[in-house]
């Protein structure tokens, strides 16, 4: 059980952590990309975690709750950013400049990262009725393969779509399914950290 709430505050902090960073666009070997990207994948793994432990119906409910936490962080944001600073406690950063969220980045991100789990959730689902405790491994790369280029799609067209050049556009999109992949194919193996044993919720 400690690993199962470990596994879903890691899933909850991932995203959290990817929308903050997705604010900045990076050059990285050479490729236009949003920064969250580097942490972000995470989240397609932890995800199956959370499946693998608490069922397809628990996971959908994970989705939507941090959904809703990542809209209320941006608001937060966005309200702290709004408010005047204390002359009285000296030279303080610009925090609206660095966090106070790009709204247009914010929805993508969540409408990406919902669909996209959504879609996750059932293409492992769909794996786990066929194969049961079976090859495991292929929960994560079959439902990664369909989740990760859904998500890629559709964050870096929301966000950027007639804001950034088209080529910087699809080289974030590209550079999002390169990394996204290259950390499927490095992380499976945690889908074998906990054991095939589902959690009863009372």
């Amino acid at each position: 059980m400690i690993r199962v709430v470990i596994v879903i505050a890691a899933y909850v902090a991932t995203q959290l952590l990817s929308d903050i960073a997705s604010l900045k666009i990076v050059l990285f070997m050479g490729l236009s990309m949003d920064a969250g990207t580097f942490i972000y994948p995470l989240t397609f793994t932890l995800r199956d975690l959370v499946h693998k432990t608490l069922g397809a119906k628990a996971t959908r409910v994970l989705i939507f709750a941090t959904a809703f936490i990542n809209l209320f962080m941006a608001g937060l944001f966005w309200f702290v950013a709004k408010l005047p600073v204390d002359p009285n406690a000296g030279p303080q950063p610009d925090f609206g400049s660095v966090l106070a969220p790009v709204w247009r980045i914010v929805i993508a991100s969540i409408i990406a990262e919902v669909i996209s789990e959504l879609i996750d959730t059932e293409i492992y689902q769909i794996w786990l009725r066929k194969f049961k405790d079976k090859h495991q491994w292929g929960r994560v790369i079959s439902s990664n393969a369909i989740s990760v280029p859904i998500d890629s799609l559709l964050f870096s067209f929301i966000a950027f779509y007639g804001v950034l050049p088209i080529g910087v556009v699809w080289g974030i999109l590209i550079a999002n399914i390169l990394i996204k992949g290259g950390t499927t194919l490095i992380t499976w193996p945690l889908i074998y950290v906990i054991p095939e044993k589902r959690v009863k919720l009372h």
